[in-house]
C-alpha cells in the first residue's frame, strides 16, 4: 500500500503533524477498533480501511520512520533501502480469536520487541524509541497476560502450557493462589531482534467465582442449607468439604447464621491449610405437608416466648 502513492498519515489517523507518540496510539486504538474486520464481516472496504491505518500507524510510531516520511514525502520508503512496502500487512485474520488478541500482538510488532502471541508489553508505550533520528530509548522487553484459572486449580494447583512468542511454555500454578497473584516466568518475555535480549513474562492469574465456595481474605467460606428442625433440635449432618465429605455435628438451639468451623480444611496457605467456616442458613420448604402443618400448631399453642418481646422496647421512639 505504501508503495502505491503519497499518503497523508497523519491525516489518514485524524491527528496533527506535531502530534506525540501517545496522541497517536490513541487514535491508532480508536480507529482500528471502528474498522475491524470482526466488527465488520465481509466488509472489504472496512479492511482496506483497517489496514490503511494499520500502516499509517506502523509509520508514525517508529522515530526513524517518521523522520524519513516527514523529510522525504513520497519517497519516504526507498530512503535508506527501506524497500518498498510495509511488512506484516498481509494479516491473517482468522488465527486471533478476538480483537484484543490481534491488537495486542500488532502493537508488539509494531513497537520493536515482538509481538508475544497476543500477550500485551508491559512496556507499552513506553518501550517506543523517543527522541531524534540515531537515538533510541531502553526497551521493556517484558510482557503481560491474563490467565483464567477455575476454583479448584487455585486450590490445589495446576499447570498450564502457554504459547508465547511460538514457543510452548510450560507453567506451574502453586496451590493457594489467589484472585489477582501474579507469576513471573523469568527470560520468557518479548524477544529484541539482532540483540538476544528477552525479557520476563508475568501472567497475572483470574480465579474463577465458585458456585459454593467463597474466599473471603484468607478464609475460605460456604452457606451450609440446614432445616427448622435440625437447628432446633440439633443434629450430625453431612456436608462437603474441599477434601470431600466430612460429619459435622450442629448444637440443639443453633440460631440461622451463625458459623461453625472446620479446622485445616480451608484453603492452602504457606503455613499449612487454613480453617472452614460454615454459615447456617435456614431453609424453609415450598409447602408444607398436613402432619407438618398440625405440629407447628402444636408449636404455636405450646410457645412460651414472643420473639418480638425485646425488640418491641427497643423499637420503642
Amino acid at each position: 500500500m505504501a508503495g502505491s502513492g503519497y499518503k497523508d498519515y497523519f491525516q489518514v489517523l485524524g491527528v496533527d503533524r506535531g502530534a506525540d507518540s501517545d496522541a497517536i496510539k490513541r487514535a491508532f486504538r480508536k480507529l482500528a477498533r471502528q474498522y475491524h474486520p470482526d466488527v465488520n464481516p465481509g466488509d472489504a472496504s472496512a479492511e482496506a480501511r483497517f489496514k490503511e491505518v494499520s500502516e499509517a500507524y506502523e509509520v508514525l510510531s517508529d522515530p526513524d520512520k517518521r523522520r524519513k516520511y516527514e523529510q522525504f514525502g513520497q519517497y519516504w520508503n526507498q530512503a535508506g533501502g527501506m524497500g518498498g512496502g510495509v511488512p506484516g500487512m498481509d494479516v491473517d485474520f482468522g488465527r486471533y480469536g478476538n480483537f484484543d488478541d490481534f491488537i495486542n500482538d500488532l502493537l508488539g510488532r509494531f513497537g520493536g520487541p515482538g509481538g508475544a502471541g497476543g500477550f500485551q508489553s508491559s512496556g507499552f508505550p513506553g518501550g517506543f524509541p523517543r527522541g531524534g533520528a540515531g537515538s533510541r530509548a531502553p526497551v521493556n522487553l517484558d510482557a503481560e497476560a491474563t490467565v483464567n484459572v477455575s476454583f479448584a486449580e487455585a486450590f490445589r494447583g495446576s499447570e498450564r502450557t502457554l504459547s508465547v512468542n511460538n514457543e510452548r511454555v510450560q507453567v506451574r500454578i502453586p496451590p493457594g493462589v489467589k484472585n489477582g497473584s501474579r507469576l513471573r516466568l523469568k527470560g520468557k518475555g518479548n524477544l529484541q531482534p539482532g540483540t538476544g535480549r528477552r525479557g520476563d513474562l508475568y501472567l497475572n492469574l483470574s480465579v474463577k467465582d465458585h458456585p459454593v465456595w467463597r474466599l473471603e481474605g484468607d478464609q475460605l467460606k460456604a452457606d451450609l442449607p440446614v432445616s427448622l428442625d435440625e437447628l432446633a433440635l440439633g443434629a450430625t449432618v453431612t456436608v462437603m468439604t474441599p477434601d470431600g465429605e466430612a460429619q459435622v455435628a450442629i448444637p440443639a438451639g443453633t440460631a440461622p447464621g451463625r458459623s461453625l468451623r472446620l479446622k485445616n480444611k480451608g484453603w492452602q496457605a504457606k503455613g499449612g491449610r487454613g480453617d472452614l467456616l460454615l454459615t447456617l442458613a435456614l431453609v424453609m420448604p415450598s409447602s408444607w405437608s398436613s402432619e407438618e402443618q398440625q405440629l407447628l400448631e402444636q408449636l404455636r399453642r405450646q410457645r412460651s416466648e414472643n420473639p418480638r418481646h425485646g425488640w418491641l422496647r427497643s423499637a420503642a421512639l
